[in-house]
């Protein structure tokens, strides 16, 4: 297992570089919308849904990074877009019957069920924390809200396992920068594991 320690001169580096892996791995390559007339409407309509949560994670990674003003209102509802097609929307979206070809979905969503849900229900619980933290700072990125200084996170790599350190298990006290990142970390790690890269 690998312990990744941000030192406080290359905490925002290395935050960078994390979330930009992250969010490419989120937005991957999805197939066209509407390119395939085969699709089923529920491989198209997920499909939909990961393009509108990648783009909620790119809004929250820009203001984050600074690229992006801060927008309370608007970081809130990029928040709530993850939050709403997470959680149980998400693993209702993945029936046994709409795995595989031609969805980039594959039959080890099913075989691995309670993992794959699991992924799913964490990132629904971190996208409540960043919705949550909007709530508190209306006008700015406050430090509260920031992953301090010696905060690891753990994980085999960004693409791997990562568990929840003791102390860390309520995280609706995290900082909604550290649930951001773990996040992309379970988003990561559930397209690793569960969806075929389309050439």
């Amino acid at each position: 297992m690998r312990i990744w320690i941000i030192a406080p001169g290359s905490r925002a580096k290395r935050l960078r570089i994390v979330i930009l892996l992250a969010v490419c791995a989120m937005l991957g390559p999805v197939p066209s919308i509407g390119s395939d007339n085969t699709l089923p409407d529920m491989v198209k309509g997920r499909q939909e849904a990961m393009k509108a949560m990648a783009n909620a994670g790119k809004t929250i990674a820009g203001m984050f990074e600074g690229k992006l003003p801060y927008d309370a209102p608007a970081f809130k509802r990029a928040a709530e877009t993850i939050r709403a097609h997470s959680g149980a929307a998400l693993m209702a979206e993945f029936p046994a019957a709409s795995l595989g070809p031609p969805s980039a979905a594959k039959h080890e969503i099913d075989q691995s069920r309670d993992e794959f849900d699991a992924l799913a229900r964490k990132v629904a619980s971190f996208a409540s924390v960043i919705s949550a933290s909007a709530d508190k700072a209306p006008d700015g990125i406050t430090p509260e809200m920031r992953m301090g200084a010696g905060m690891s996170t753990m994980g085999s790599s960004l693409l791997g396992k990562r568990k929840i350190a003791a102390g860390e298990e309520d995280i609706s006290k995290l900082p909604a920068e550290h649930a951001f990142h773990l996040m992309l970390q379970d988003c990561s790690a559930c397209h690793a594991k569960f969806r075929e890269k389309i050439q």
